[in-house]
Formats: C-alpha cells, sequence, structure tokens
C-alpha cells in the first residue's frame, strides 16, 4: 500500500468527502497558507453540463455519473415500498443535484438544539455562521448578509397559478411571508434559490473552486474510502482507493468525516467504530463501541397531492411537445430564465396540522407541473402538485452497514410513518391540501383531485393511499448524533466520543431533524466546525 509520501508529503487535514459540508471546510481551512488539507471525494467533477443547469436534477438523479444510486429498505409505513434514495456523488455533493432551496429552518430547531445539551447551537449562536458565507440579493440587513460564498437569488419565472395558491391559501389563515429565514417561516412565497443568474450554485462553485487555487490544498476525485486508521484511541489517517490503487495518508492534526448522514456511519462501521453487535455480525473488528452510530435516522416524508387544473399555465402543456421543449431550451440558451432555470419547487408554505403548536410543523411544496412519481413523464394535461411533508417526524429510522465490501450500500431503514403521531398528521395533511385547493380564489381553475382521489375518503384509506403516493424529500439526518449522553456519536463541537483525531462535519450530527430543507443547515454546520477547528475548540 503506497503511503503519504505520494500524497506529497502529510497533511494537516483529511477531509472525507466533498459534499456539502466538505466544500465549506476546504475553503475555510486552506485560508491559513500554512495549513495543508487533503480533499477526498469518491465521485467524480462537478465539471458536467447538467450539473450547471437547474432542470438537471432531473438527470442527475439516478445518473451514476453524480448519484450514489442507492434505495432504501422495504417500508412497511408506504405499504412495502421501497424508494429510490438520491445522494450526490460528485463535487459539491448533494448541493450539486438537490433543489437548491435556501432554508435555515426555525429558530426554535436550533434552540432545541441547544436545550437538548449542546451549548452553542441555539439560534443566536448559530446565525452568524449562516450570515458569514451568504451573498443575499436584497444585501445586508440585520438578517441577512451579502459578499458571500453561498449566494441566494429569487427564481427567474413567476406562474399566475402559484400566485393563486397563495391567495386561496389565505382563506385559511396562511399569509404571505416576505422572509421564510427570519426564524419563523409561517407563511407563503416563494422560495429563494441557491442560483446565480439562473444557474445552480453548489458549495462547490461557492467554496471549493476559489480554494483550488491555493497550493496547500489538493483534492482527490473518485477517491474510495476503504477505512481510517487507528492507532489506539486516536485516529491517525484514512485508508482509500484512487482510481483502482490502494493507497494510504496520515495526518498530523485530524481527520474530518463529511460523508453525509448515510456514508459516514457507513465509514464508521467499516472502520470498527460503532455498535457492537452491528460490527460484529459482520466480522468486524471492534475497535471503538459507540453504540449511536447509524441510529436516530430522520427525513422528510412528503405525500403528493396532485390536482388538475384548467385555463392555467404549466409546465404540463409547455413540455409536452417538440415545439415547447424547444422555446424552453431556446429561452434559457438566451436568457437563462424560463423552465429551464426552475427549482423543483417555486412556491412553498409552512403552516401547523394543530394550531396549539408554537411553530408550523407542515411544509409545502407547490409545483406547476405532475406526474406519476419523480422521473415519470409529465401529464398530458394541465396540473400542479401540492405536496406537504410533516417537518417534525416522530418516526426514526437507522442505516448500518450491509456488507463489508465497500461498493455495496448500507442498509437504509426510515421507518416512515412508523409513529401514531406521524400517521394522524398524514391524514390531516391530505384534508388540509384538499381545503386549500378547495378556496374560492382557485374556483376559475375547477380543480380537480386525481392524487390521491376524491374517493378516498376515509382516515384509514387515506393513510393507505398516503402509503402508496407519498416519497422522501431527500433530508437524512441524524445518524452520527451530537450530544452529551452516552449514546451521543459526538460532542458539542463535534469530536467523535472517546476518539482523538476524528470529528464529523455533517447532516448526520444533527440530533433533531430542522423544520425545513437541510443544505443551508449543512453549510453554517460546515462554517461553525471550522471556525473552531481554526481556534482549537
Amino acid at each position: 500500500m503506497a503511503q503519504s509520501e505520494d500524497l506529497d508529503g502529510q497533511y494537516d487535514y483529511v477531509i472525507v468527502g466533498a459534499g456539502t459540508a466538505g466544500c465549506v471546510l476546504a475553503n475555510r481551512l486552506t485560508e491559513n497558507p500554512n495549513t495543508r488539507v487533503l480533499l477526498l471525494e469518491a465521485g467524480k467533477s462537478d465539471n458536467y453540463h447538467w450539473v450547471k443547469i437547474p432542470v438537471g436534477y432531473l438527470y442527475c438523479i439516478g445518473n451514476p455519473r453524480t448519484d450514489w444510486m442507492m434505495k432504501t429498505a422495504n417500508e412497511p409505513g408506504l405499504n412495502g415500498r421501497s424508494l429510490v434514495y438520491p445522494r450526490g456523488k460528485v463535487l459539491g455533493g448533494c448541493t450539486s443535484v438537490n433543489g437548491m432551496i435556501y432554508m435555515r429552518g426555525q429558530a426554535a430547531d436550533y434552540d432545541h438544539w441547544r436545550q437538548m445539551g449542546n451549548p452553542g447551537w441555539g439560534w443566536d449562536d448559530v446565525l452568524p455562521y449562516f450570515l458569514k458565507s451568504e451573498d443575499h440579493h436584497e444585501g445586508g440587513t440585520d438578517k441577512h448578509a451579502s459578499g458571500g460564498e453561498w449566494k441566494v437569488q429569487t427564481q427567474k419565472l413567476s406562474w399566475d397559478i402559484l400566485k393563486a395558491v397563495q391567495t386561496g391559501a389565505q382563506e385559511f389563515g396562511i399569509m404571505p411571508r416576505a422572509d421564510f429565514n427570519d426564524g419563523n417561516n409561517e407563511g407563503s412565497g416563494f422560495f429563494e434559490v441557491n442560483q446565480k443568474d439562473g444557474v445552480r450554485w453548489s458549495t462547490a462553485r461557492g467554496f471549493l473552486r476559489p480554494a483550488m487555487k491555493r497550493p496547500n490544498l489538493r483534492v482527490m476525485t473518485e477517491a474510495t474510502i476503504d477505512s481510517l486508521i487507528l492507532e489506539g484511541k486516536s485516529v491517525r489517517g484514512v485508508r482509500f482507493h484512487h482510481k483502482g490503487r490502494a493507497l494510504e495518508v496520515r495526518v498530523d492534526s485530524e481527520v474530518l468525516l463529511a460523508a453525509g448522514a448515510i456514508n459516514s456511519p457507513k465509514i464508521l462501521e467499516l472502520s470498527g467504530i460503532g455498535r457492537g453487535d452491528i460490527l460484529s455480525d459482520h466480522g468486524v473488528e471492534i475497535l471503538h463501541e459507540s453504540n449511536g452510530v447509524g441510529e436516530n435516522l430522520q427525513d422528510h416524508l412528503q405525500i403528493r397531492t396532485v390536482f388538475k387544473v384548467k385555463g392555467a399555465k404549466t409546465l404540463n402543456t409547455m413540455a409536452n411537445s417538440l415545439i415547447g421543449r424547444a422555446r424552453i431550451g431556446l429561452q434559457y440558451a438566451l436568457t437563462q430564465s424560463g423552465p429551464m432555470s426552475m427549482a423543483p419547487s417555486q412556491f412553498g408554505m409552512f403552516t401547523k396540522s394543530n394550531p396549539d403548536l408554537e411553530t408550523p410543523d407542515l411544509e409545502y411544496h407547490v409545483q406547476p407541473l405532475s406526474t406519476d412519481k419523480l422521473g415519470d413523464p409529465l401529464h398530458p394535461f394541465p396540473a400542479i402538485t401540492v405536496s406537504v411533508c410533516n417537518l417534525r417526524p416522530d418516526s426514526v429510522g437507522h442505516c448500518h452497514i450491509s456488507s463489508t465490501d465497500t461498493a455495496i450500500q448500507p442498509e437504509i431503514r426510515l421507518n416512515y410513518l412508523s409513529a401514531e403521531r406521524d400517521k394522524a398528521v398524514a391524514v390531516m395533511s391530505v384534508k388540509q391540501a384538499r381545503k386549500i385547493m378547495g378556496a374560492k380564489a382557485l374556483s376559475a381553475y375547477e380543480p380537480e383531485e386525481i392524487l390521491p382521489g376524491p374517493k378516498v375518503s376515509s382516515e384509514a384509506e387515506l393513510l393507505k393511499s398516503v402509503g402508496d403516493i407519498a416519497t422522501t424529500i431527500f433530508h437524512p439526518v441524524g445518524t452520527c448524533r451530537m450530544g452529551v449522553d452516552p449514546e451521543a456519536v459526538v460532542d458539542p463541537n463535534l469530536r467523535v466520543n472517546g476518539l482523538r483525531g476524528l470529528r464529523i462535519v455533517d447532516a448526520s450530527i444533527m440530533p433533531k431533524i430542522v423544520s425545513g430543507n437541510t443544505a443551508s443547515p449543512v453549510v453554517m454546520i460546515a462554517e461553525k466546525a471550522a471556525a473552531m477547528i481554526v481556534r482549537g475548540d
């Protein structure tokens, strides 16, 4: 096995994963010219046309060029279905393939983290790290910043049918909101996105590309991790394969594991770090027992209700002819606007499943298009999708290795809808979506429900139908959770409990899922982690 001299000498830090968090870490740590950093990424370069074009997510998901091509275990709560589970395998990770929505979550999410025993992670603590990298279209304010690496812009298109949904929602007390990111996202509005002039803006583009000009950063793509190197209770480096060649690199300071909520626990377990019974079952030597590894998996499950409409412009009718598609392509080529600049969701609403709740627990993603399922052809008639998800599910799953072969994905078991409260919220969500679409403001469009369908009425029928039509919204978190209790994997400084020389910096450290989309909270986590590392915390 080749030693570190084949990698140009020693490194202060090795970052495992050039995804959402890894790109941020690489940028911040190499600001000091005396700090040498090696960034390892299993995927390839993001220099791929479908990464840059916003609508290209349709061609990146399910594409081995950019996707890990994972699937969940069969889910009893989804009537035995297994879901396709996209994860970015490319520079920028999921920010190169995701929906681009800029969302921080709610202040109460982070205050709850602090209340769970994680000092320094309350809203007032983390807000400066959201602001540190932000380049907001409105410029600098008390809630937003300009000039950072993480661009936030408005979408470059408009849909009358979505404006009508916003007006209709007001009939039920869901009022327009100017800013979803000031700590309380209750209300409705059009999503801001991580784009620049109609082009996707990933962490690879915003953070990594500038850092790659520095001589103290080396980036290796197509580098598949075999295991961490442990000596006693210290992590000393990483073993990996690069384009078929086995390599080993040792670090002077720390290994920073930023492989995401699915692959970070996988790498830990392959390295002998995790639950003793899981490791023993697969013949892995137990080097450090940590019972929380791979546990506490949480995700947002979205329920896709679909309504046929009349007299409305939707993407269905615009894109269902050669001439229509040619017009869309020409519009984007000339102006970087129009449907090809679309995020998957344009309009959102945050509201409550129960008026007694202090903050919204439901998020709607409303889209001027419809399909039977993601990736299928658009319907040949005008329609919109009104997706709704439970932001704070009680159902918790796990993610554990299913083989010692690094090419085999772990078992991803979400246990969707296993909690009774989640079942009740799901049924209520469909009823609420129906009420909103029955608003007077939408009557001119004569909305007609086609999913789950008006004949589905009893609570039992609704729950079964939800199991048939619900799908992930791609927000896995929590599998290496932060805390101070014996089951926590990392401490509030993100150091792995009981080990030296290893931190985890990605969505896996979230003790509870945030009440919104997860990409920008991970950018914040990486910003805060980098600051702690530089300070020596």
